[in-house]
């Protein structure tokens, strides 16, 4: 009876949400979305890795805003081009600086 009741649940479940995510597809894929992430995602990441470097004094972390820039750049594409890769590409390397200032901060606090 458990069984029964968690494959009814995984059913529906799976059906609810794969009825919503095709709903949201439409929205989801449009460029307004992806420029608004896109311009959120570099303004965060300015501020963090801003804070790293005067928290921390190290300036490696910052070295990566390359990766910020390749996001903006990726902002001026044209959608369905490159600018996938781009953007990747800048999220990647921005993830890289927000681990390095991680690291940066955790060896500061350690002394």
């Amino acid at each position: 009876m458990g069984l029964s009741g968690l494959c009814l649940v995984h059913c529906v479940g799976t059906a609810i949400l794969l009825g919503l995510l095709a709903s949201a597809g439409g929205l989801l894929g449009k460029p307004i979305i992806h420029e608004i992430g896109l311009t959120l995602a570099m303004i965060i990441g300015t501020i963090a890795l801003g804070r790293g470097i005067v928290e921390h004094g190290k300036l490696l972390p910052a070295a990566v805003a390359l990766g910020l820039t390749l996001m903006a750049w990726a902002l001026t594409l044209p959608e369905g081009g490159h600018e996938p890769l781009y953007t990747v590409a800048g999220v990647t390397i921005l993830a890289l600086g927000h681990h390095l200032n991680i690291k940066a901060g955790a060896h500061a606090h350690a002394r």
